[in-house]
């Protein structure tokens, strides 16, 4: 007889609770995000099809490193989510992963994490503890500042340089590094429209978000700004790989999903929020690794 959840739908367990809340303690489809990017930096850094091993063991990183990060941040948030009426489903919240549950996923995550960056090179094992403890200070840099939508934004801008460095880590161009500060723009603008599901209750708790702290209009316009420097920085990306003409489509298409961002969120509806943050946001990173490869190879 299989196990089952609260919900009453089966579910494969593991020591640590069952799949399925472990996906949403994570939000797994939103590793979307950030291993495209990953993945964009190793072709950017091989100019080929990169070696089958380093391709594993980076992926596996890159869904341990972000594993670890959600869980870490669910654990420092276990308060401020047991009070909001908009998170008081969240599976630590509910008792679905117990907290001592979470704990040793955390330490999981991090060991499968570092151990793979030693199956890469020495330099990724070097820097897999200062890049989890990069990871961790989002979870505090909102109790105290704004700026956290950009700490989260270079918290994953850090995948194109890991992919860089998983193939390549005697070498450094400013290619990763563009596309880095691509990732930051782009996520601390989407980070931005995220926030404006909590800002009454962001104002009340004390959490800081520029929606909360500094009122809609002026985070709306930071946020096109940091967009319209994602588009900059994409086309300086290109040509600094000397990436071909897809290269370029691709930050057309991009650029239009990004405006259509912008225009959805002047509507201020909660479901426009979610399309704007995931819906749309979903293309992007995906479209960018498509371009890499094209622009490359065509």
């Amino acid at each position: 007889m299989p196990p089952w959840n609260a919900a009453g739908n089966t579910s494969m367990r593991t020591p640590f609770g069952s799949v399925a809340d472990l996906c949403r303690m994570v939000k797994i489809e939103h590793s979307i995000f950030a291993l495209p990017y990953a993945w964009a930096g190793m072709l950017l850094a091989t100019r080929s099809l990169p070696p089958v091993w380093p391709f594993v063991f980076l992926t596996l990183a890159m869904v341990a490193v972000r594993s670890y990060a959600m869980a870490f941040n669910r654990l420092a948030d276990l308060s401020l989510d047991s009070r909001n009426p908009r998170t008081r489903d969240r599976p630590l919240v509910t008792g679905a992963i117990t907290v001592a549950s979470a704990r040793w996923f955390c330490i999981a995550m991090a060991a499968i994490f570092i151990a793979a960056c030693a199956c890469l090179n020495d330099l990724c094992l070097y820097l897999s503890v200062p890049a989890l403890v990069f990871a961790s200070v989002y979870s505090y840099v909102k109790r105290i500042s704004s700026v956290c939508h950009f700490w989260l934004g270079a918290t994953l801008g850090l995948a194109p340089l890991a992919g860089w460095i998983s193939v390549t880590p005697t070498s450094m161009t400013v290619t990763p590094l563009l596309l880095s500060l691509v990732v930051t723009f782009w996520v601390g603008a989407f980070d931005i429209f995220y926030a404006f599901l909590d800002i009454d209750f962001d104002r009340k708790e004390g959490v800081h978000s520029l929606p909360a702290d500094r009122g809609e209009e002026a985070a709306l316009s930071v946020a096109a700004f940091a967009h319209a420097v994602t588009v900059l920085l994409l086309a300086l990306t290109g040509f600094s790989a000397g990436l071909s003409w897809p290269w370029y489509a691709m930050c057309g298409i991009v650029t239009a999903l990004l405006v259509l961002e912008h225009f959805a969120m002047r509507r201020r509806d909660p479901r426009h929020v979610n399309m704007a943050f995931f819906t749309l946001n979903g293309f992007v990173s995906p479209l960018v690794l498509v371009g890499v490869a094209l622009g490359l190879w065509w």
